[in-house]
């Protein structure tokens, strides 16, 4: 089925046609018509499906056909709140790069960087604005934002803005916005919370369901390779002196062993950028563009980035850390084998996280393949690649803290100012309680 089957604007045709894609994936093809339609909707599909396009395509159709506000002072139409920075940025550049023959204006908001660029947009009117919950909130209570004719509000990554505890600050989002207006939420799960949401927020939603629930994808190969913690970092190594590994990105549960790990790499003479919640904003965004451009080989990563990554020939997704949640699986993974296309996923397993592989196979329903290096030794004791040098001593305490290093990655990771403490609003407050960040899969520990 083409794009042009499905009822888009011609002048969204022709970016479509200029960004290189010829056909739609399936949520592509069965969401654009359910969003044409005017109804509130519910996208589910595994991560790398294209979900950003199966919103933003029809959206930007319906925003040519109903003409433009004007005035000196434009309004916002359309309102797409997300998780994470990251996430926030590559709508922005999947908006920018579809709506390229529109004459709109386009505003994104997140915390880490200063805050006057973000409301002189929303003062000036910006027709469509992505932002994160938790400084769109504090805008919105300096006045900053006009959504009184907003006509669509677009929840992206739902599933990942519950297991964050951002759903306080979005009631209070929506509590805000025209009672009249569509409603599209999408999800990689659809789980008893998020049908509970839309009752919340829409308005007899269609469903449009692609694949299993939550599932990998099948275009990921998966391998486990079984060995003493202590290995790990010796096995990456030896790995990544296989070609093979062209593109690879690191998973780490913690901001420290993925420093540790990107440190160790750049001894042996592997290009290595690193992304975590205590990076700045810039260098979060540099290490991205230096991972895309091929600059540098391996991207090591916190779950910060699980559902912020949208890169393209990733052909390696390596799970140094195994995921105590097995979501947080599912998301990493999806890093790689995007939009049908091919790559694998390695995980390294120690002996204290079987149980959490155990958990894993249990709920996709089948065993993971077991593999072994070839000419790598598995009975080597410690050595120097593991001598860690002396670090700081407020890392040494986060380790001792693990609460307060969730705390840190996931309780506010959009406002949190880096490098610096910021009075906390009542709603960053409330953002600290234990119970308001519990996942309705478990709580997210220590990454």
């Amino acid at each position: 089925m083409p794009f042009q089957s499905l009822g888009l604007a011609p002048s969204i045709l022709s970016a479509i046609q200029d960004a290189g894609y010829t056909e739609p994936t399936p949520i592509q093809a069965a969401a654009i018509p359910a969003v044409l339609s005017g109804s509130d909707v519910i996208g589910i599909a595994q991560t790398g499906t294209g979900k950003t396009a199966a919103f933003t395509l029809p959206i930007l159709t319906q925003l040519t056909q109903k003409p433009l506000h004007t005035g000196q002072r434009s309004h916002t139409r359309v309102l797409v709140i997300a998780p994470t920075r990251e996430l926030v940025a590559q709508i922005e550049e999947n908006v920018l790069a579809y709506a390229k023959h529109l004459p709109l204006k386009i505003a994104r908001v997140f915390g880490g960087v200063g805050e006057k660029p973000q409301k002189d947009a929303l003062r000036a009117g910006s027709e469509v604005v992505i932002a994160c919950p938790g400084r769109l909130l504090d805008l919105m209570g300096q006045r900053c934002a006009d959504f009184s004719k907003l006509e669509y509000l677009v929840l992206d990554e739902a599933d990942r803005m519950l297991d964050m505890g951002f759903l306080p600050d979005i009631r209070r989002i929506v509590q805000q916005l025209p009672k009249k207006r569509q409603t599209l939420l999408f999800s990689a799960t659809l789980s008893k919370e998020i049908e509970s949401l839309t009752h919340e927020f829409q308005h007899s939603p269609k469903i449009v369901q692609i694949g299993k629930r939550s599932n990998p994808a099948e275009t990921v190969t998966q391998h486990i390779y079984e060995l003493p913690k202590h290995l790990k970092l010796s096995l990456l190594s030896h790995l990544l002196k296989d070609d093979a590994l062209q593109m690879v990105l690191v998973f780490s549960r913690t901001k420290h062993g993925a420093d540790k790990i990107a440190r160790k790499l750049e001894q042996t003479g592997v290009r290595c950028a690193t992304l975590h919640a205590n990076r700045s904003q810039n260098q979060r965004l540099k290490a991205l563009d230096d991972f895309k451009a091929g600059r540098v080989r391996v991207l090591v990563a916190t779950d910060i980035a699980a559902r912020g990554i949208d890169v393209d020939g990733i052909s390696h997704v390596i799970n140094f850390d195994f995921p105590h949640v097995v979501e947080d699986y599912v998301h990493r993974i999806g890093r790689t084998g995007r939009a049908q296309a091919i790559g694998d996923a390695i995980s390294f397993v120690s002996s204290d996280e079987m149980d959490d592989l155990r958990r894993l196979e249990r709920f996709i329903g089948r065993g993971i393949t077991r593999k072994r290096a070839e000419n790598f030794d598995y009975k080597a004791s410690p050595q120097s690649f593991e001598v860690e040098r002396p670090e700081r001593r407020h890392q040494q305490q986060r380790s001792r803290h693990p609460q307060r290093h969730a705390n840190e990655q996931h309780g506010r990771p959009e406002n949190a100012s880096q490098g610096q403490k910021t009075p906390r609003s009542n709603t960053e407050q409330a953002k600290a309680s234990p119970a308001k960040r519990k996942s309705f899969w478990g709580r997210l520990s220590g990454r």
